[in-house]
């Protein structure tokens, strides 16, 4: 060894900072996260890749279900809470392979996910990560 390796955090360890994200999103838009439920997987599944079109399950690091906050009517019916999933075998590959900082990678990656859950394509997104 020397020195300069970097240990796999486990999913648990990918939750506290992804949460730590979370809580640096400043309101109002905190305001609308509460309900959102975070789940940290090692993949995402067949059916999910299947549905994207998205053949290798290391391009996908994390995904919004959901409707977006400007979607939401008083008239919906029950529905499953919006959910932010991660994906660590992704995440870490990516980690990995680019160099950046663990945390900040998890942070951008919530972050886009967030940007989701208001309504925000990813060339939304894109452009205003390019404007910034």
């Amino acid at each position: 060894m020397n020195g300069q390796e970097r240990i796999a955090p486990g999913a648990d360890e990918l939750e506290v900072m992804a949460r730590a994200s979370l809580a640096r999103i400043p309101a109002p838009f905190a305001g609308h996260l509460a309900d959102v439920v975070l789940l940290v997987e090692e993949w995402a599944d067949d059916e999910t890749l299947d549905a994207l079109g998205i053949e290798d399950p290391y391009d996908l690091t994390g995904l919004y279900h959901g409707r977006p906050v400007g979607e939401k009517s008083a008239f919906d019916g029950i529905a499953l809470p919006d959910r932010i999933h991660l994906y660590r075998r992704a995440i870490l590959d990516e980690w990995v392979a680019t160099g950046v900082d663990l945390g900040v990678l998890i942070h951008h990656i919530v972050v886009h996910e967030v940007g989701h859950h208001f309504g925000l394509s990813d060339e939304d997104m894109h452009a205003l990560e390019a404007a910034a």
